[in-house]
Formats: C-alpha cells, structure tokens, sequence
C-alpha cells in the first residue's frame, strides 16, 4: 500500500464517521485555535505599540507618579508618594543640561462640552499643559493655532479641541473664535488639533487641551502632574533621564540608597512591560494548548482502539491475502494522523477567524504569525505519532485466523 492509497482510505474512514471524527478531534481544533488567536493579538499589540511609541520620538521619556501599568490594586508605597508639582517641572528646566523641552501635563476626565443648543457625550478628557505639549506629543494644528506663553501666564480661558468635538458641535460651521462652555464656564476656541483615530476602541479625538494655568485654577492644583522630558538628542537620552532622576530626588529629598519615589516610563520600559503581560497571556495560551491537545490525544487513541476493534475482521482478511504488519501499521498511523492533520486545519482556520475578530474588536490591524500556523499543524501530526502509535501496533499484531474468527 503506498501512501496516496492510505490517505485515501484514511480520508474514507474520516468521511464514514463525521461526526465521530468532529468529537475525536474538538481537543485539537480548541488547542491549536487559541496558540494561533492568541499570537495574532500578541503580535498585533507588539505591532501597534511599536507603531505607536516611535510616532512620539525616541528620546522623549515621562516622570510621573505611578506606574505607568497597575494590576490589581494600588500598593500602598505607590499611594504614599509625594505629588509632583510645578515647581520640579521648573526645577528640570533649569538644571538639566541635557534636555531641550519640558512640558507639564494633568487630566480630568467624563466632561460634557456645550455649543449653543449643541452638546457632547459626558466622556471627555480635559488635558492641561503648556506650549510646549505639541512637540512633546507630535502632535499637529489642523485649523487655528495653539497655546502661548502668554496664554499660560494670565491664565486664559482658550482651547484647542480635538477632531470629534469639531465633529460634533460644529459640523457645518468654522469652529475657531466661536466660544465653548465646559462646566458651565466659557473658553474661545483658538484651534483644532489633527485626526488620530482610534486606538483600542477609544477615540484619540475626543479632549481639549487648555492652559495648566487655567487647569489648576478651575479644577484645583492639588493634584500631581505628568512630565514630558525631551533629550537634545538620542545620544543625550540616557544623560538626560539621569540629570532628571537626579534633580528630582534633590528636590524631593530621596535620601541615597532609596528608590526613587516617582515613575521614569521610557519607550523601552512600556515595550517591556508589554511583553511581560504578553508573556503571561502566551503562557496560559500554551497551558490550554496542551491541555487541549491531551485530552484530544486520549480521544484519539481512544477511537483508534474502537476502530481497531470493529475492523478486526477486515485486517484479517488483510493479511489473509498478504499483508505485512507493517502494511497495517503504516495502514492506521496514517488514519490517525489524517484525522488529527485535519482537526489541525480546522484549528488553524478558527485561530484566524479568532484573531481577525479580535483585530476587529481592538481596532488594530490582525497579524497571523507564519511560525505559529506551522507549530499548530506540527502538533497536530506529533499528537497523531504519539497517540495512534499503540492502537497501530495492536491492529499490526493481531492473529489473523483469530480476526477473520471475530464477529
């Protein structure tokens, strides 16, 4: 029997018994379904971060007060921190030799925003900052202007809104000059900034940027402050964040010895945690692969055994007319590897489909890892060796005067 010939009869033994093939094969499809779907979405997160922290530059770093990822809750030390103020913003600005822009940034969320007889959803972020915010963000104006230092300094009621707010109270009109209410008080809108999407689900569209100085006097000042800190230059990165590090534990008086008592997020301290995070998800996608795919292996080697059982008769007449063991054996591991092969493929179209939903779901573009579809149907055929292996072996060894005996 050569080997297009057990293909064939395997895949006439899986056509016999769909629907016992389907069950045998579930564990399989379930395992090597998530390894893929779960890559997919790892590889796009990666993707899109990556995407997205060069577009802010790479010798811009951030000092705020907690750590830029929590789980779970807030540890009491993180709590216990001293805010950061303007006044360190000013601090970095006139010590550090190394940087080039320092930009202070505070937010509150869930604001509704008024035009006249128009309104906003209650979800939008207020953002406070300087003039300096801008190049900080890489971000762009579309229409008007931004911010001056003398905005800052008399603490004007201007704002610069995002493209969704455009949208939504002035869809037919020209937004800049016109004067908007935020908690009832009124800013002029001064300029609109450019389009960025969404990210996640969540619109990068939907805030306004004001003056700090008008931030902190509405909202109140009690509050810690972000800082974004841009280097001369990549090679006076490293320089820079150690200028900042050490004026902020002057100013804040970290005795030597102590860790620092604020965050430094870095692009490549966000990357790193991202893979962490991923580590774990790609970790519990592996456990539940081989879960999976043992309790499909057993299901395997089970139904071979069932199959070796109601063909007892047919591997006697077999080797009646003078087939080998090993023409039975080969006969069997063939069949199960084509039915685990094809709870493989059918795995490896539901862990698209998973991962293409996902993309979907998150607003980030899906991306299949090649290696990860190889890996699946690799598993697929190990799981057929390793577990179709005995009832192979079994079927090969059967007296064949006893099997033309079985009814």
């Amino acid at each position: 029997m050569n080997f297009e010939e057990g293909i064939r009869i395997a895949f006439q033994t899986i056509k016999a018994h769909k629907l016992r093939t389907f069950l045998t094969t579930l564990g399989i499809v379930i395992g090597v379904s998530s390894v893929i779907g779960m890559m997919s979405i790892i590889d796009a997160l990666e993707a899109y971060m990556n995407k997205t922290l060069a577009m802010i530059g790479g010798n811009t770093f951030y000092i705020q007060k907690y750590p830029a990822v929590q789980l779970g809750k807030l540890d009491k030390k993180y709590r216990q921190r001293k805010n950061l103020t303007l006044r360190h913003v000013e601090a970095i600005k006139e010590y550090a030799t190394a940087v080039s822009v320092v930009s202070p940034q505070v937010y509150t969320w869930g604001k509704e925003i008024k035009y006249k007889d128009k309104k906003t959803n209650p979800n939008i972020g207020i953002i406070g900052s300087d003039e300096n915010w801008l190049e900080l963000e890489m971000r762009y104006i579309d229409e008007g202007r931004f911010f001056t230092k003398d905005d800052i300094r008399y603490k004007r009621k201007v704002a610069v809104i995002g493209a969704d707010i455009e949208d939504k109270l002035f869809p037919f009109s020209y937004p800049i000059g016109e004067y908007i209410k935020i908690n009832n008080v009124k800013f002029k809108v001064i300029g609109v900034l450019d389009r960025r999407g969404k990210v996640f689900g969540e619109s990068q569209d939907n805030y306004v940027v004001i003056p700090i100085s008008t931030f902190m006097k509405l909202y109140g000042s009690n509050r810690s402050v972000g800082i974004s800190v841009k280097a001369k230059n990549r090679e006076l990165f490293q320089e820079a964040m150690d200028q900042t590090i050490s004026i902020l534990r002057m100013v804040r008086k970290v005795r030597p010895g102590e860790p620092n008592d604020f965050e430094v997020v870095t692009q490549d301290s966000v990357m790193q945690t991202l893979k962490k995070l991923t580590g774990f998800i790609f970790v519990a996608a592996v456990v539940i692969c081989a879960i999976s795919l043992l309790v499909g292996g057993i299901g395997i080697m089970n139904i071979m055994l069932v199959a070796v059982t109601e063909r007892t008769r047919e591997i006697g007449i077999r080797k009646a007319i003078g087939a080998k063991r090993i023409h039975i054996l080969y006969q069997f591991i063939t069949e199960t590897i084509a039915i685990c092969l094809a709870g493989g493929i059918i795995g490896v179209i539901f862990g698209l489909v998973i991962g293409a939903v996902a993309g979907l779901a998150l607003k980030i573009s899906p991306t299949i890892p090649l290696w990860s579809i190889f890996l699946g149907v690799g598993f697929s055929i190990g799981i057929g060796l390793a577990f179709g292996i005995y009832p192979s072996m079994k079927a090969a060894r059967l007296n064949p005067i006893e099997a033309l005996r079985y009814e």
